[in-house]
This record gives structure tokens, C-alpha cells and sequence, in this order.
């Protein structure tokens, strides 16, 4: 028998943060407890019917059996690039400046082994999404966390970073509207951020997964929007919050060429493509009515109004979120997030997620996932109170 022993990256590697709560969820669930899971973003609402109608038909053809191409199929680039003319009036060049993704969580995790050199920085919103700083200490870089604090608005403070920080930087990841805080960032920050780019010569990552998932009518803007942005960076998406694809694993990323064909040189050699009925159903997903969107929408904007006032009503400090279908609340003084998320799972039933776990500017918050219908939302608020 042989001595396995872990890489250095892997040994060094904190637990996932979602696999820990997959571990309480399944304990709870062992025990026979009526979970209300409100921790995870996976969304419950089926995936609309004309995509999968659409894959179904994809499926069939023999065509789609074989290898994908590895940049994605040149439709599925043009319905991108479509998408994003309608959605921000941004033009795209789909040959050049569209690249697919098997969901926007591998390229983010990727792109830092195009780019970064043992040593070089990545600077990393924190707390956010954990791919980040582990993408980037896989390419054998150093993250350097820029708190998103409640009284900045959730904004980094790019003023704050040291100049030192500053010369070793390669890249930046941005990620609005924002998980886990629900936070959006306007023009302003964002002409902010690409002179800041331009200044040091980082790269820009913005995450936009979830511009998608707004309310009262006030849709996110794309970091490409502004001017200078393709000329600094990149923009990832995923069909996974927007058409409710998780399980389907497809997005795709756009932008700077440049910073495409680098990433695109990672994946020819780690990943075939993702499946080509798949990127067929993509692109049925990218010419939906945005009818069907907005009744999603409408059915996330109900439940966080619910969710919001009853958390309010019993007390918890949080501001209503304009966009993600996130909620992010103080957790009450005598706890902090871990110890509360645990107090709420024994005492309730109701599993939600520590903000530590999204790095340490995340302690002292809890994170609840608009995933449950409002029945389960009311029972959960019902059982929250009690415990209380």
C-alpha cells in the first residue's frame, strides 16, 4: 500500500465552504429534522420549459455526440453576443471577444493559471465568492482580501490598497450585484476601477452571474457598459441563476481578446467543451422572453420581501437587497456566524450560511438563500422566532 501524500495546494486548501454545509444538511437530514435549507443559491424554480424542450431536441442529433469545439459552438457565441447588444448595448465580437464556459465557476477558477506567476497578487473581494482566492492560490498566487464593509456600501476601498500590493497586483476580481452581501456597484465605481486597472495594469474579472436577479425595476449594469472596460478586462456569466441551469453547468465569458485567448489556451488543455446540445439549449435560453424572466423575478422579489420584514420584525439589522436572491443580516449580538448558523439548524431546522465562511470581513453575518417557496419562508421566520 502505497503513502499518498496531498500536494502543498491541496494540504493548504480551507474546506469548501459549500461541501461544510452540505455535511450539517445531511447530519440534520440523517436525524429525521424538516430542513429548511436556505443556505445554498441553487434556485428550486424549474428551469423554463422552452429550454428544455429545446435540449431534448439538441440530444437527439448525432452530430452533438462527438467532441465540442473548444471556444463553443459559433451560434451560441452569437446568441451571446446578441444577448449582450439587446441587454446593455455592449457590441461583442463573437469570434474573438466570446468565449464558453461549463459554467462560469471553471473559468473563474481558471483564468489565474493564464495569467498569474508563483508570487504575483490577485486582489480578492472579501467576503465573496471562495473560487476566487482558491483560483488563484492554485496558479501559485497570493490573494490580497479588500474588505467589502456595510459602511463603504460593500465597495472595496481601492484607495486603501497598499502601493506595494499595488506593483505586485495582476488581476482583480469584482463581482456585482454581489454575493454574498446583495450589493450592486454603479458607474461611478466602476470608471473607478478601470483607471485604477489601467494605472497598475491589472486585469478586471468582474463576475456578473447574477444581473439577472433584480427588483423594483432596477436592472444592473454590465462592467462592460462603461468606457475602457474591454480595454482592462473581462466579464464572466452563467445561464445558472438567470434561466435556473445550475445542474446544466453552461456559461461563458466576454470582453478584452487578449485576456480570452489566454484563457482560452487553459482550456484547450484542461476541458473538451461543454456539450454541444447543452450550448444548443443555451441559446434558446439567451432568446427567451424576458416575460418569462420577469416572473421569475417577480416570485424572488415576493419571497425577500417576506423574508426581509419578518427578519426585521424579529430584530435582525439588514438592509433589503436590490438584486442576487441573497438576504445578508447581522447575526444577534452573543453569536458569531458559525455558533448562530449551528444554533438555528439544532434549535429550528432552518440551515443558513456563516458569513465567515466567505472570509473574514464576513464574521458577524448570516446569509439566507431566497431557494424555498414562501410557505417554507414563513415556517422558517415562524421557527426563527421561536428560538429567539
Amino acid at each position: 500500500m502505497i503513502k499518498v501524500q496531498l500536494a502543498d495546494r491541496i494540504k493548504n486548501l480551507p474546506p469548501y465552504l459549500f461541501a461544510s454545509i452540505d455535511k450539517m444538511k445531511q447530519q440534520a437530514l440523517a436525524k429525521g429534522v424538516d430542513l429548511i435549507d436556505l443556505s445554498i443559491g441553487d434556485p428550486d424554480i424549474p428551469t423554463p420549459q422552452n429550454i428544455v424542450d429545446a435540449m431534448k431536441r439538441a440530444v437527439d442529433k448525432a452530430e452533438h455526440h462527438r467532441y465540442p469545439s473548444y471556444e463553443g459552438m459559433h451560434i451560441y457565441r452569437e446568441a451571446v453576443a446578441a444577448w449582450y447588444g439587446q441587454r446593455f448595448n455592449v457590441g461583442l465580437e463573437p469570434a474573438g471577444e466570446v468565449i464558453s464556459l461549463i459554467g462560469s465557476k471553471e473559468g473563474i477558477g481558471h483564468i489565474p493559471l493564464a495569467f498569474i506567476n508563483p508570487g504575483d497578487v490577485v486582489l480578492v473581494p472579501s467576503p465573496g465568492y471562495p473560487v476566487y482566492p482558491v483560483g488563484t492560490g492554485f496558479a501559485g498566487g497570493e490573494p490580497y482580501l479588500m474588505p467589502l464593509t456595510e459602511a463603504n456600501d460593500y465597495l472595496p476601498d481601492l484607495g486603501a490598497i497598499p502601493e506595494a500590493i499595488c506593483k505586485r497586483a495582476k488581476m482583480m476580481f469584482l463581482n456585482y450585484p454581489n454575493n454574498p452581501t446583495a450589493a450592486v456597484a454603479g458607474r461611478d465605481f466602476f470608471e473607478a476601477a478601470i483607471a485604477f486597472a489601467e494605472k497598475h495594469n491589472i486585469i478586471i474579472c468582474h463576475d456578473a452571474a447574477y444581473s439577472e436577479i433584480y427588483y423594483d425595476g432596477k436592472r444592473p449594469m454590465s462592467f462592460l457598459e462603461v468606457d475602457g472596460a474591454k480595454e482592462v478586462g473581462v466579464e464572466f456569466h452563467s445561464l445558472s441563476k438567470t434561466y435556473n441551469m445550475t445542474g446544466w453547468r453552461i456559461g461563458f465569458v466576454v470582453g478584452n481578446r487578449d485576456i480570452i485567448a489566454g484563457l482560452g489556451k487553459i482550456k484547450t488543455n484542461l476541458d473538451s467543451g461543454a456539450f454541444q446540445a447543452i450550448q444548443e439549449a443555451g441559446v434558446a435560453a439567451l432568446k427567451t422572453d424576458d416575460s418569462a424572466l420577469s416572473w421569475i423575478r417577480s416570485t424572488y422579489q415576493e419571497r425577500r420581501d417576506i423574508l426581509f420584514d419578518g427578519l426585521r420584525k424579529l430584530g435582525f439589522e439588514l438592509k433589503k437587497p436590490e438584486a442576487t436572491f441573497y438576504v445578508w443580516a447581522r447575526v444577534p449580538s452573543g453569536f458569531d456566524s458559525t455558533s448562530f448558523v449551528t444554533h438555528l439548524l439544532e434549535k429550528t431546522g432552518v440551515l443558513g450560511t456563516p458569513g465567515v465562511g466567505f472570509g473574514a470581513p464576513g464574521e458577524g453575518y448570516i446569509r439566507f438563500a431566497l431557494t424555498q417557496s414562501i410557505e417554507r419562508i414563513e415556517e422558517a421566520l415562524n421557527r426563527i422566532k421561536k428560538a429567539l
